[in-house]
């Protein structure tokens, strides 16, 4: 049953047994629906997947700064995971779902695309970036929320670039 029902915990369990006149306690189910369940799941954890698909992994992430006359300015940087290479640097005032696509577009030239790309779940990722990515065979993954680990090679670069460059401009 655990099996079978992966939303089923322990007090519906028993109590489906004891409507089969089968008497189990609480614990007793708890214990094999342990036993069961892991050896059925083969979960990979986030980490893990990174590692094992370094190489057909990009990240993408935005930073805001401001210009001589305090205007926003959005920096959108794609990073290649396994060797950290930046793939495209775009700017521009407004992002939009198009802008977003277009630079999708120029860092995919002739067919040279990942087959993961890691972005936050940010308003300005919509359809039209989801169908470039689709056409490019490239597989979108959303890094889960309230997780800034997730996405932390292209963190990581975003700091280094306000802290080491922009800071001191």
């Amino acid at each position: 049953m655990a099996r079978d029902n992966r939303l089923w915990g322990a007090e519906r369990i028993r109590g489906e047994l004891l409507k089969l006149d089968i008497h189990l306690s609480k614990r007793t189910i708890l214990k094999y629906i342990r036993s069961v369940r892991k050896l059925h799941t083969a979960i990979q954890k986030w980490l893990t997947f990174i590692r094992n698909h370094a190489n057909i992994v990009w990240a993408c992430d935005w930073l805001k700064t401001y210009d001589l006359f305090f205007r926003a300015i959005f920096v959108f940087v794609i990073i290649e995971v396994e060797s950290r290479r930046i793939v495209h640097i775009g700017v521009t005032r407004h992002p939009t779902d198009f802008w977003l696509a277009q630079q999708l577009r120029e860092a995919t030239p002739f067919g040279l695309a990942p087959r993961y790309h890691i972005h936050d779940r940010g308003s300005n990722y919509g359809e039209t970036f989801a169908h470039v990515a689709a056409s490019s065979h490239i597989a979108l993954l959303k890094t889960p929320y309230r997780a800034p680990k997730a996405n932390a090679i292209c963190e990581r670069f975003i700091g280094s670039l306000r802290w080491e460059c922009l800071d001191y401009i």
